[in-house]
């Protein structure tokens, strides 16, 4: 190189630099002297201590298929193509001023790049008011298909909202429903969230947690293991450039919020050897999405044309060729970006040659890049709208209505395995355009997060979490008892319904319970606002699922049916009332009605005794009997030994059923009411009974924070707290005792076990109500609610919630009687069977009086010595011997 190039060089290498220009000084062929020149835009990290590898090879490739057009004797109006490369950072505004600057100079007529696509969304524009094409490899913001907005740009690596769409039907092909997308905030990652939100959207997945990196600050915007953590989602996806993704990995290792809980797919293979070894347990399982060209899902590419641009590669820069198998996928974008501006220069070139025109490489004569114009634009992209050829990396070929390539759109799907103490990229499955996921090859294998074939759940498992888990002290859903050794150390345990449920949900879903017994001064109400708060991650206790603790948690589902009931002292004995089945009618009245009787007797008798043969041949004292007995029977319903023959009588007789039909009827219902009155002795009977006041409101005893005080606020005292407080169910039980209070409201479990177990002497009385419902209690939107619901309805339909009801509510010591059933006692009605059975006696006394004539003609003849046999028939003549003698 003469002294006056490398003037020029470092004069030029000043002057670039001044507009954040960075040449690539490589043994390259110096080309740059056309009048006819493509331009590269090319991202390379800021402040990389070496160019990224996407940037070499790029970088090459373009070289390469500009060599290689020359080594075609491809020429430009007797030129050879040749080349300018700005580096670009990042910044939009550096690539435009660089970008600006080169077209100033050179006859930039077609650009190559760029790789971002906030960087396109700027290019794009300045090379369509110019009129120069621009065909980038690597930027893929969906917003830039757009043909009329960006009319000089196309692009040969696939759009993201293809990518969004093979996501979706990869989701689909797992059976997975909802994801976390991590994404940076700039047009490539805002584009991919927006395309991927579509795709979901249609298949009716959900996208639980959108997550922005900032390219800015190089941060994400909120605490990543806090958004990851509460997310009810174990996907997460990642779209960003790998540079950043890097830096996200790294501040995931660090929160624990990789492998094996969660399943990251990653935009792009990143270098894995800048993780240190013992971070790889928790890489294996990732899996990266890339654009990948044809031959590697086994479609037609030009191979021909890919050797040769490897041959050249290797005679140039050798040191930085990796290998064919390891280009990567970009730079085969890039080659086939620039073989496509040299193919449509040609025929534009060969077009105007044709038609004998002057030139067909004309721009106007404007130093200013935004003055200077390219006058061939239309027919340039005519042609490379109408252009096709089997690429690099598939067939190309554009057209007038979309900047996307029509077809040749291929995705591979990468796992993350280990191999010898390392870790590396396997590829297991392959999408294209025209085909579905499909296993990469038919042996391929994914090796999940936690080195497990097994696929993982799209949403959060319980197990190894650990879980604070509060309870609370009520017998019999948590008895809580301490035992001490021989060296004085002290056992606490837990038994009961509720200890029993969390083992059988620690058994099905694999948590590490952490126990916190409650104090017993927290309310009901505290433990809700102490869930709300975080200070626990369950509530499992006698919690009753309300619509205002609902606004501030979240209920499994059922785990106890519950409802209220009232309990008191167990009521007084009753006392006998040996005459209590006279009590329907007064002293008077029965009187009256034997006054009656006797009246109605002496009339029959005076009426019926002349013309009835029942009545003649009696005696007048039999015959008044007779009459009695009639009047007596007809009063009481029954029917009588004779009827009578007279008219008067009978109309009598109607007399007496009249009487009878309203004494009967008046009498049941007395009874039954003064049954019911002398049954019902306790304080109260029922719900309605407090409401309506029949005790004192200051003697009803409320647990204070309860789902109890909630009801009777409401239902009871229109929201005066006109009650006696109480702070727990036993505090209940004691004022009931001791007479301070007279009733008491609670959940039917605890009372029911109360009653039949320790307290004896309460009782429970009227009907249930309210009915309710226990549930374990969490925050809202819990990551781990569905899996809980799941097995709780799970145990419920296998009976084992029916199994520990039995086991702990059931049995007892108590000898209880429940006081809202209809039986009527044997007390209630002593005195009417105490009057049957003297009736009985009297009868018998009769009968024996009677019958003293046989009685006493026996104990003689047992005294002479001789048996007398009493048979039936000497009865019945005794007896008509009797009735003649009366």
């Amino acid at each position: 190189m003469t002294s006056l190039s490398i003037f020029r060089y470092l004069w030029l290498y000043y002057v670039l630099g001044q507009f954040n220009i960075l040449y690539v000084r490589t043994d390259w062929p110096a080309l740059n002297t056309s009048n006819i020149q493509l331009l590269s835009l090319l991202y390379d990290t800021p402040d990389g201590s070496s160019p990224s590898i996407t940037y070499v090879h790029s970088l090459a490739m373009f070289k390469s298929a500009i060599i290689l057009a020359a080594q075609h004797n491809i020429t430009i109006e007797g030129e050879f193509i040749g080349w300018q490369s700005v580096t670009t950072d990042g910044d939009i505004m550096h690539g435009l001023r660089s970008t600006c600057h080169t077209t100033s100079k050179s006859n930039i007529v077609g650009i190559v790049g760029p790789y971002l696509s906030r960087e396109s969304l700027v290019i794009a524009p300045f090379a369509a008011s110019i009129g120069i094409p621009v065909i980038s490899h690597a930027s893929t913001d969906p917003t830039l298909s757009d043909r009329t907005a960006y009319p000089t740009f196309y692009r040969t690596i696939p759009a993201d909202d293809t990518a969004a769409l093979a996501i979706g039907q990869l989701f689909i092909r797992f059976n997975w429903t909802s994801c976390i997308v991590i994404y940076q905030n700039d047009a490539f990652g805002e584009g991919f969230e927006q395309a991927i939100s579509d795709v979901f959207d249609n298949y009716n997945l959900t996208i639980t947690e959108t997550i922005i990196f900032n390219i800015a600050t190089l941060s994400i915007q909120g605490d990543l293991k806090s958004l990851l953590i509460n997310n009810p989602s174990r996907i997460v996806l990642l779209w960003t450039q790998p540079d950043y993704t890097t830096l996200i990995l790294h501040s995931a290792l660090d929160s624990g919020v990789l492998g094996p809980s969660y399943t990251w797919i990653l935009s792009a293979d990143i270098e894995l050897n800048s993780f240190d070894p013992q971070w790889y347990p928790s890489l294996i399982g990732m899996l990266t999405m890339e654009a990948v060209v044809g031959n590697i899902i086994n479609a037609p590419i030009n191979t021909t044309l890919l050797n040769d641009a490897y041959n050249i590669w290797q005679m140039y820069e050798l040191e930085t060729f990796p290998g064919s198998a390891n280009v990567d996928y970009t730079a085969l974008f890039a080659f086939d970006a620039t073989w496509t501006l040299i193919q449509a220069l040609v025929q534009l070139c060969s077009n105007v040659s044709t038609n004998n025109s002057s030139s067909c490489i004309l721009f106007t004569n404007d130093t200013f890049c935004f003055d200077k114009q390219f006058l061939n634009t239309d027919n340039l992209l005519n042609i490379i709208n109408s252009n096709t050829f089997l690429g690099v990396s598939g067939p190309i070929q554009f057209s007038a209505t979309t900047t996307d390539r029509v077809n040749g759109t291929y995705f591979i799907l990468k796992n993350v395995q280990s191999a010898s103490n390392n870790l590396q990229y396997v590829p297991v499955m392959s999408w294209s355009n025209s085909q579905n996921w499909a296993l990469y090859t038919s042996t391929s294998v994914i090796l999940w997060p936690g080195n497990t074939l097994t696929l993982p759940s799209d949403s959060a498992s319980a197990s190894g979490v650990t879980f604070r888990i509060a309870i609370y002290e009520v017998t019999p859903f948590t008895i809580v008892t301490q035992t001490t050794d021989s060296f004085g150390n002290i056992t606490t345990t837990y038994t009961g319904y509720m200890p029993d449920l969390i083992n059988y949900l620690q058994t099905n879903m694999s948590f590490i319970p952490q126990i916190i017994l409650v104090p017993s001064n927290n309310t009901y109400d505290d433990l809700i606002y102490a869930i709300a708060d975080g200070m626990y991650d369950m509530v499992v206790a006698d919690v009753t699922v309300t619509s205002t603790r609902r606004e501030i948690v979240d209920f499994s589902a059922s785990i106890f049916d519950d409802s209220l009931r009232i309990i008191i002292r167990e009521a007084p004995s009753i006392n006998i009332d040996w005459l209590a089945f006279l009590k329907p009618f007064s002293r008077t009245l029965w009187l009256t009605i034997l006054a009656t009787v006797i009246y109605a007797s002496i009339l029959i008798f005076l009426i019926e005794r002349p013309y009835n043969e029942a009545l003649q041949d009696r005696s007048v004292i039999s015959a008044s009997a007779m009459s009695t007995w009639y009047s007596m029977a007809t009063i009481m319903a029954c029917a009588p030994d004779f009827n009578v023959t007279t008219a008067a009588g009978r109309l009598l007789t109607i007399g007496l059923y009249i009487l009878s039909l309203i004494l009967l009827a008046a009498y049941t219902a007395n009874l039954a009411s003064d049954l019911t009155i002398q049954k019902s002795q306790t304080v109260v009977s029922g719900i309605d009974d407090i409401k309506n006041g029949k005790i004192p409101f200051s003697r009803i005893g409320i647990l204070v924070g309860s789902a109890m005080e909630d009801y009777y606020l409401q239902e009871v005292s229109s929201g005066s707290r006109n009650f006696y407080p109480l702070t727990s169910v036993t505090e209940a039980y004691d004022k009931l005792l001791n007479g301070v209070i007279d009733a008491s409201f609670m959940d039917i479990g605890p009372l029911e076990y109360a009653t039949t177990h320790s307290y004896c002497n309460l009782t429970l009385v009227g009907a249930d109500f309210d009915a309710s419902a226990f549930g374990i209690v969490y925050q809202k939107d819990w990551i781990y609610a569905k899996e809980l619901d799941v097995n709780l309805l799970s145990l419920r339909e296998q009976g084992v919630l029916d199994d520990l009801r039995a086991k702990w509510f059931e049995g007892g010591d108590c000898s209880q009687t429940d006081d809202s059933g209809t039986a009527m006692t044997v007390e209630s009605l002593g005195g009417l069977f105490l009057t049957f059975g003297v009736i009985s006696i009297l009868s018998l006394l009769l009968f024996v009086w009677l019958k003293r004539s046989i009685i006493k003609d026996y104990f003689k003849s047992r005294k002479r010595g001789r048996s007398l046999v009493i048979t039936p028939n000497t009865l019945k003549e005794e007896h008509s011997q009797v009735t003649v003698a009366e």
